[in-house]
């Protein structure tokens, strides 16, 4: 057997209601029609959902993600970039063109890095 490569990613949060507000009012993502309890799933490939914490998952314990790169696609990251200032949220680095298109840094709620570009690195 031979794993395929990433198909499900979550992200756990402090407060699951805000955090999917945030993912699907601002960022622009659109509910998937289920969502298993204690998560909010988001109709994206591969799928994105933001999750209450797993037992035992102190989200105190240090900074979250720390060493993950979680990068969107979005063909209008200039235009998600203006949306995501004017809401407030916190741009980590501003847009620069580099070689996935244009390409920004914010940061969610939860304190978590995501890098936004807008040329498509799939086939």
């Amino acid at each position: 057997m031979t794993a395929l490569g990433p198909d499900f990613i979550a992200l756990q949060v402090r407060d699951l209601e805000k955090a999917a507000a945030f993912y699907e009012d601002v960022v622009g993502l659109a509910r998937a029609p289920f969502s298993p309890p204690h998560a909010v799933v988001f109709a994206t490939t591969p799928a994105f959902a933001v999750r209450d914490p797993a037992p035992g998952v102190d989200l105190e314990a240090g900074p979250l993600g720390l060493g993950v790169a979680l990068w969107f696609h979005d063909p209008e990251a200039g235009a998600l970039h203006s949306t995501l200032a004017a809401a407030g949220a916190v741009i980590l680095q501003e847009p620069f063109e580099g070689p996935f298109g244009t390409t920004f840094v914010f940061q969610d709620l939860d304190g978590y890095a995501v890098t936004v570009h807008d040329r498509a690195t799939a086939a």
